[in-house]
C-alpha cells in the first residue's frame, strides 16, 4: 500500500470516529482529554511500532490526549513487573502472555475493564478471546492484535522447480524438503536465535500428535513435560531439526539466525531456503525487507497434518491491559476494543485481529484476509499459544525456561531425554511460584 493510500485510509477512519463522536477532529490541545498523557508499553519495535503509533495517532486526534508508546521487546515481562514493583506502572500494556496477565491481576496490579469495554469485547470477539482476557471471573484484557501461528510460507518458484504442491502431511512436508535440498538449497530457514519461534514449532507439532485435550493439560502443567506425548512430539520435530540438509545452516546456523533474517533467507534476493515457518506477521517482514510480493512470489500453506490429525490452528495475541483507572486510560481501552482501531492497522498491513467487526476488505490482500478469516471463524480446533499461557518465567523469558530448553534441543535434536528433563525442571519451578 503506498503512502497516499495509507493517508487516505487513516483520514477515512479519523472522519468516521469524528462523526461517531459528534465532534470535530481535534488539533493539538483540543478534545475532551486535552492535557492528559497516557503511556503504553508493548513489545513492538520497528515497523510494528510505527504502525501501532499510527493507530494511537487516530486516538490522539479524536480525544486530544497525548499517547506515548514505549517499546520493551522480549524483555516486556521483566520490564513491566519491575515497574509495577517500583510503583511506576504505565497506563496500558500490550502483553503477549495470558500467564503474565493472571499473575498481575492476582497481584492487584491490573484494573478490570469498564462495562462499556466488556460489552464491546463480547460483541466483537469470539468467546475464546474473552476467556483468555478473564481472571477469576473479571475481564482484564482486550485482545487487539492476534496471530495465526500455523502457517508455513514458501517461495512458489522453489516448489515449482521440483514439481511439488504444498504438502498436507508431515511426511509429505519432509519429502518436499528433501527434494528441495537435492537442488542445493535448504528446505527451511529457522529463526532459532529467537526462542519463541521454537515454542511455536513445538506447539504445532504437539497439538497434532497429542491432540487438544493433552495440549490443554500440558499448557496448565496438569501433565509433566516428561510425559510420553512430549517425547513423541519432540521426536517428530527432531526429524526436521536433526537433518542438516533440511535446516539452513544446520542447528548451529539456525541458533544464530533471528526471526527477520529467517524470512529474508527465503524471500531475499539471494535465497538460501525454500520455506519458513511462522505466523501471519511474516508477510510484513517480506513486504518491508524484500522485493517478493505476498500472494504471488510468497505464499503459505497450513501447518501439515501428523498421523491424520485434523486441521488445527495455534493462535497468539497481544492483549491490552490497564494498570491505571482514569478517564484517558478507560477511553483508550474502549478505542482498542472497537473495530475502528484495528481497521487502522489492518489497512497498513502486517496485522490480524480477532475482532469480527473489522471489514474483511480492510486487509490489504487475499492472503491476509484468509489468515484473518481462520481466526475469526475459530472453532474447537484452535488453541492459544501454549508458551504464552505459561508463567512468564517458563514461557516468555529470553534465554531461560522453555525458550532456552528448546534452543538446546535445536542444538542436539537427538537427545530428547535431556530436553524433556530440562523442560520439566524449568516448568516445575515456574508453576510453583
Amino acid at each position: 500500500m503506498n503512502r497516499l493510500k495509507v493517508t487516505a485510509a487513516l483520514a477515512a477512519v479519523i472522519a468516521m470516529l469524528t462523526a461517531c463522536s459528534g465532534g470535530t477532529t481535534a488539533g493539538a490541545g483540543d478534545g475532551p482529554l486535552a492535557g492528559q498523557t497516557v503511556e503504553v508499553v508493548g513489545t513492538w519495535s520497528g515497523d510494528e511500532q510505527q504502525r501501532f503509533e499510527q493507530v494511537l495517532r487516530v486516538f490522539e486526534d479524536k480525544t486530544g490526549a497525548d499517547v506515548r508508546y514505549t517499546p520493551a521487546g522480549d524483555e516486556l515481562p521483566t520490564v513491566l513487573q519491575t515497574r509495577v514493583q517500583g510503583g511506576t506502572p504505565p497506563n496500558v500494556a500490550l502483553v503477549a502472555q495470558p500467564g503474565l496477565v493472571r499473575q498481575l491481576a492476582r497481584a492487584g496490579a491490573l484494573k478490570a475493564v469498564s462495562g462499556d469495554v466488556e460489552k464491546a469485547v463480547t460483541e466483537h470477539n469470539a468467546g475464546v478471546w474473552k476467556k483468555h482476557g478473564t481472571v477469576d471471573g473479571k475481564l482484564y484484557g482486550v485482545y487487539f492484535k492476534a496471530a495465526n501461528k500455523s502457517a508455513i510460507w514458501y517461495r512458489g518458484d522453489a516448489l515449482d522447480e521440483i514439481g511439488a504442491q504444498p504438502p498436507r502431511t508431515w511426511e509429505d512436508f519432509l519429502a518436499v524438503g528433501r527434494a528441495v535440498a537435492d537442488t542445493g538449497q535448504a528446505a527451511v530457514s529457522v529463526g532459532g536465535a529467537d526462542g519463541w519461534t521454537l515454542t511455536d514449532w513445538f506447539e504445532n507439532v504437539y497439538l497434532r500428535t497429542a491432540g487438544p485435550a493433552d495440549y490443554d493439560k500440558l499448557a496448565t502443567h496438569e501433565i509433566p513435560w516428561t510425559d510420553p506425548s512430549v517425547r513423541t512430539a519432540l521426536s517428530r520435530l527432531g526429524e526436521l531439526f536433526g537433518d542438516p540438509r533440511l535446516v539452513e545452516g544446520g542447528g548451529s546456523g539456525a541458533l544464530q539466525t533471528e526471526f527477520p533474517k529467517s524470512v529474508i533467507n527465503v524471500f531475499g534476493e539471494s535465497p538460501k531456503a525454500a520455506m519458513v515457518f511462522e505466523a501471519d506477521f511474516v508477510a510484513s517482514v517480506i513486504t518491508t525487507n524484500t522485493k517478493a510480493k505476498v500472494g504471488e512470489d510468497a505464499k503459505f500453506f497450513r501447518f501439515p497434518s501428523i498421523g491424520g490429525s485434523p486441521d488445527s490452528v495455534v493462535a497468539g495475541g497481544d492483549v491490552a491491559v490497564q494498570l491505571k483507572d482514569d478517564p484517558a486510560t478507560n477511553e483508550l481501552m474502549a478505542f482498542l476494543a472497537s473495530p475502528a482501531a484495528g481497521e487502522v492497522w489492518a489497512r497498513l498491513g502486517g496485522f490480524l485481529s480477532p475482532n469480527k467487526g473489522i471489514p474483511a476488505d480492510s486487509y490489504p490482500d487475499e492472503v491476509t484476509r484468509e489468515l484473518a478469516g481462520q481466526l475469526v471463524d475459530a472453532g474447537d480446533n484452535v488453541r492459544f499459544d501454549m508458551s504464552d499461557l505459561a508463567p512468564a518465567a517458563f514461557g516468555g523469558t529470553k534465554g531461560a525456561g522453555e525458550w532456552k530448553a528448546l534452543q538446546d534441543f535445536l542444538a542436539d535434536p537427538k537427545d530428547v531425554e535431556a530436553a524433556v528433563q530440562r523442560l520439566e525442571s524449568e516448568a516445575a519451578k515456574a508453576y510453583q511460584r
